[in-house]
């Protein structure tokens, strides 16, 4: 039998699902991050982007945790407004309102923890975006655990980002609306603060979370978690979210072919 991350890569590619065994399921967050690192350099190029999870009291109760976690996007699962989008049926395919932050300058790895302050300062822009989540595990997301979905990629599918809007440090995320639309009908709002209580607040979180490691460069682009709550999606659906003035974002999935 292949390794773990072998086959967490294979399936993401090939649309097949893992059975984790007991002797190679990650034991501690640790491990399940370095997991995530060997997927991650498989698939090959990673994206500028990160997704982050787990920010709402909803997707903390589906992963069984009470914080978030964090993945890199590979960069053959990070599209822009206006994609077709394929996927896998039996991936558990779910969608999210989030709002993405891109980063201005490099917040590198230091000792000292970085302060709301300074993450407001260093973010130069805010984007619509969707993250389709789900699961290459047998179970599904609920079933799966923060340890394993973390290793599977932090549960990401696929992330698909729109306009940077740069004019917004005047715009109070937390209270600014998220409508998500499925074939042409809102089937879901909330608000920026569903997402830690506001989207900085998460980048804040990922920055502390990477002072120890990679930390951020200038460029970069932060999914911050969802502000609408997960949504049931499949092949042949339109999406949409309207983010007020921040803008709106298009998606449209179909079947993926085997690679």
């Amino acid at each position: 039998m292949l390794p773990l991350p072998s086959r967490l890569a294979s399936a993401r590619l090939n649309g097949t699902l893992v059975t984790i065994d007991k002797n190679e399921e990650p034991m501690s967050l640790k491990a399940a991050y370095s997991i995530q690192e060997k997927v991650i350099g498989l698939l090959g190029v990673s994206s500028e982007s990160w997704k982050v999870g787990s920010t709402s009291k909803e997707a903390q109760r589906k992963l069984g945790t009470t914080e978030p976690g964090a993945a890199r996007v590979p960069k053959q699962f990070k599209y822009t407004d206006g994609a077709t989008i394929p996927v896998f049926a039996n991936h558990d395919l779910w969608v999210e309102g989030e709002f993405a932050l891109r980063i201005g300058i490099d917040l590198p790895p230091r000792e000292q923890p970085y302060i709301h302050e300074e993450i407001l300062t260093a973010i130069d822009g805010v984007a619509p975006s969707l993250e389709f989540v789900g699961s290459r595990l047998k179970g599904g997301i609920g079933k799966s655990g923060r340890f394993n979905a973390t290793a599977d990629g932090g549960a990401n599918v696929a992330l698909c980002t729109g306009k940077i809007v740069s004019n917004w440090k005047n715009i109070d995320l937390s209270i600014n609306q998220v409508d998500l639309s499925l074939n042409h009908k809102v089937v879901a709002s909330g608000l920026g603060n569903k997402a830690l209580g506001n989207p900085i607040n998460v980048m804040t979180w990922l920055a502390n979370h990477l002072r120890s490691s990679t930390g951020l460069r200038a460029g970069e682009i932060v999914s911050t978690g969802t502000c609408t709550g997960l949504v049931k999606v499949s092949a042949g659906d339109q999406i949409e979210a309207n983010f007020g003035v921040i803008g709106k974002i298009k998606a449209n999935l179909i079947n993926a072919v085997i690679r």
